[in-house]
């Protein structure tokens, strides 16, 4: 009786194992997006310029959501108005913390392009009101890489009953998301 050789057992590629540094990376993303404390501890670490502007993030409905910049001296530029980069870099932060919130931590979300029209000096804290131009759930479902462009309205708070919200700016941001595990599957170390 003779035996035919049977072919080698197909090679699948080895799935890699979750280090501790890659469940610290999601507990501590999952964290940041959770409610303000941790927003605000996560940005004292690695993002101290926001931290220092104190932006303070909240979701108005499923649809809309919010960011306040106080009108603080570290705001302000030196004729008591808002400072032109604090408006502009704060429209990034509460552009993509809207994004982040709603793909969680398993993504990692990058800004590709933000366009910011100044309309008039901001002389309050700034209202950043974020609404999402394609649908954000539906991207995320699909489970890929996707862009995501919002339009930011930013209007100064308002100071007495009575008065008119006043819009001081203007924004396009749009962001690109990915899986971290998309990522890990191309190779990538994530960080």
């Amino acid at each position: 009786m003779t035996t035919t050789p049977s072919s080698p057992p197909a090679i699948t590629p080895r799935q890699r194992r979750r280090t501790f540094f890659d469940r610290a990376d999601t507990f501590v993303s999952r964290l940041s997006s959770r409610n303000n404390f941790w927003h605000r501890v996560c940005s004292l670490i690695w993002m101290p310029y926001t931290f220092r502007s104190g932006i303070r993030i909240k979701r108005v409905d499923p649809q809309t959501f919010s960011a306040v910049l106080p009108f603080s001296r570290f705001n302000r530029n030196w004729y008591n108005a808002m400072a032109g980069a604090a408006l502009l870099a704060n429209s990034e932060v509460a552009g993509g913390m809207y994004v982040f919130a709603a793909c969680g931590g398993d993504y990692t979300v990058v800004c590709k392009s933000l366009e910011y029209k100044f309309l008039r000096p901001c002389h309050g804290p700034a209202l950043y009101r974020v609404l999402p131009k394609d649908d954000l759930k539906a991207l995320i479902t699909q489970g890929g890489e996707f862009n995501i462009t919002v339009d930011l309205d930013i209007v100064q708070g308002i100071g007495k009953r009575g008065d008119k919200e006043r819009r001081v700016g203007k924004c396009v941001a749009t962001f690109h998301a990915t899986p971290k595990a998309h990522q890990q599957k191309k190779g990538r170390r994530i960080r």
